[in-house]
């Protein structure tokens, strides 16, 4: 009897998981949106920030004291490229993670305008049940979106000559993306939570996907911005999570520059790689101390314990929102109390008439009673 209602139980989850698809699939504009806002940051990358970046370094390279100019030796050009390739690359999809897992989340927010979420409390399925499929259906479509962005990325470094990777670094890839999805899957939903209408959710999803960029060193190396502000970052767990990223996308380009710039004698001053590795690097400076790629994956599991405990301790806030919290149990007391007294009223008058028929009854029997009987 117990393994059949933990099977119906599983069976609920999983229908109630798919449910959440087809509803997000079906708005085919909101899909093609989740999916342009990458593609978009990416094509903005590939014609115009990108010979930026490259001007960055060549610039430092101009100001070496042999100076070197890139056109002059294509292969240094083209290790500097995919080293700067990789930092854009990674800095986008580490932003996708955060943008996509918010713009997933218009599903439950749309089921709060729409009262879908009272069906769902009037049917029998558990509250717990409910808030973990919304869970998976994020998840996975933020990791799915984000899958499909990286095979872009490795499209574009494969048409540049540039795909230097092999399986170990394609699966830390991967490993990366999904560590970082169930972050951001966790944190949007929190946030998510206190969001009732589809128009307050999208002034959230413009100022994250404005503003995210920047904070977390997506757009820009963390060094360019104020000590305060890299300080700030230190709370933002994308800060990390982009760091993360950076490794993962980074780690080979760089140890070919290297072993290049080693080899060729191309480059004689040795501050040359130090000023690379601080400008497109994947170490993080806060607080005076340096975070290493290990100690930037502690932070993301820090931050995503942090996570779930907020979801658990918001669960009232969840409830209220899924249409049985508190302002529903409200209203329900409020409703059965006024029905109680409208008993209570019912019942007291019901008392009352019949105490008076019973008094007029006596009154009739005593006046038609015999004259003897009246004595």
């Amino acid at each position: 009897m117990a393994a059949k209602t933990k099977g119906a139980g599983s069976s609920v989850f999983f229908q109630l998981t798919r449910r959440h698809f087809i509803v997000f699939f079906k708005n085919k504009i909101q899909v093609l949106y989740t999916l342009l806002v990458p593609i978009i940051i990416f094509v903005v990358y590939i014609f115009f920030l990108r010979s930026m970046e490259m001007m960055t370094v060549e610039n430092t390279l101009l100001s070496l004291e042999t100076p070197i100019k890139l056109s002059d030796h294509p292969e240094l050009e083209k290790y500097i490229g995919t080293v700067v390739d990789a930092w854009m690359l990674s800095g986008i999809t580490a932003l996708s993670t955060i943008t996509v897992a918010l713009q997933t989340n218009n599903v439950i927010v749309d089921d709060k305008q729409k009262g879908v979420n009272r069906d769902f409390a009037s049917a029998p399925i558990p509250r717990n049940m409910l808030i973990a499929s919304y869970f998976l259906f994020n998840f996975i479509v933020t990791a799915l979106i984000c899958f499909i962005f990286e095979i872009v990325c490795f499209i574009y470094f494969a048409a540049m000559g540039e795909f230097v990777y092999n399986a170990v670094d394609l699966l830390l890839m991967v490993v990366v993306l999904l560590y970082m999805s169930i972050n951001s899957t966790l944190m949007t939903v929190f946030l998510c939570s206190f969001f009732k209408t589809q128009a307050s959710l999208s002034s959230l999803i413009a100022v994250i996907s404005t503003g995210m960029g920047f904070l977390i060193g997506a757009y820009m190396p963390l060094g360019m911005l104020p000590p305060w502000v890299q300080n700030i970052c230190a709370f933002i767990p994308g800060t990390f999570g982009c760091a993360l990223f950076r490794f993962s996308f980074m780690d080979t380009p760089l140890q070919l520059l290297m072993g290049y710039v080693e080899t060729s004698n191309i480059v004689a001053d040795p501050s040359f790689i130090t000023q690379i590795t601080d400008t497109f690097g994947y170490q993080i400076h806060f607080f005076g101390m340096t975070v290493t790629p290990e100690w930037q994956a502690v932070a993301v599991a820090i931050y995503t314990l942090i996570f779930i405990a907020l979801n658990i301790l918001s669960g009232r806030k969840l409830t209220t929102v899924l249409g049985v919290g508190k302002k529903r149990r409200k209203k329900k007391a409020l409703a059965a109390a006024l029905a109680q007294k409208a008993a209570q009223s019912e019942n007291a008058e019901h008392s009352e008439n019949t105490e008076t028929s019973l008094t007029e009854n006596s009154a009739q029997a005593a006046q038609a009673a015999p004259p003897d009987e009246r004595k």
